[in-house]
């Protein structure tokens, strides 16, 4: 049996989605994590780290349960568009986004706390609005750590499983991602099959990576003082 493109495509898809809609909430975040001086910060960031340590059917079973039909948000999307969220590619992405929120964020604040303060401050004393400190000297700065925290994102997406089972069932074109073909690949003792869609996702993952790393290593070579 050859590779279901079909769940490569709708996985790729979820991916490109999910780690765009993560670069745009997970920067205003992380600014907030890494600048702020509130003294509950810490039980923010415990919020934003807790999908890496909580199971994933944890977590995948509270999502399906707020996007069902008896919760608010649940109802308030049947009375828009007459379905439920759950079991539908939209509630993937929310889903995912959930699942994936450390895997940027966490990359984001450690460039940004790495910045230095001395720069922000000469910024500030020259007039600059935060608006376009961020924008003209801490983003710069924090390239290689936005280019980890949106490979990491993508990559992690790509290869999610208990989550995504949990909101979005086994839905051929609509919710079958990669991982979840090889699991019903091995289930039904098809290892070739299984092999080859695990072989195109590892490559994809460490061709990804690579290129990450690379960048990242002419970042600092090449970057700012250089």
């Amino acid at each position: 049996m050859a590779i279901d493109w079909q769940a490569f495509w709708l996985t790729l898809q979820l991916a490109v989605i999910v780690s765009a809609i993560l670069f745009v909430i997970g920067l205003p975040v992380a600014y907030w994590i890494a600048f702020s001086r509130a003294r509950w910060k810490f039980l923010v960031e415990a919020v934003v780290a807790l999908p890496i340590v909580l199971p994933p059917t944890v977590l995948g079973f509270y999502v399906l349960v707020a996007l069902g039909p008896r919760s608010p948000l649940g109802r308030w999307w049947l009375t828009l568009t007459g379905h439920t969220l759950a079991f539908t590619f939209s509630g993937l992405v929310i889903g995912s986004i959930l699942y994936s929120l450390p895997f940027a964020v966490q990359p984001f604040v450690a460039s940004f706390s790495g910045v230095d303060r001395k720069l922000i401050a000469a910024s500030a004393t020259l007039g600059a609005s935060h608006l376009r400190t961020f924008l003209r000297v801490i983003l710069p700065l924090s390239m290689p750590g936005l280019i980890t925290g949106g490979a990491l994102s993508f990559a992690h997406t790509m290869g999610e499983f208990g989550v995504v089972l949990m909101v979005g069932g086994n839905i051929p074109g609509v919710t079958r991602t990669v991982s979840i073909d090889i699991f019903d690949q091995v289930q039904a003792s098809n290892y070739a099959a299984a092999n080859q869609t695990a072989v195109l996702l590892l490559v994809v993952c460490f061709g990804l990576l690579s290129l990450v790393y690379g960048l990242n290593r002419k970042a600092w070579l090449f970057g700012p003082g250089r």
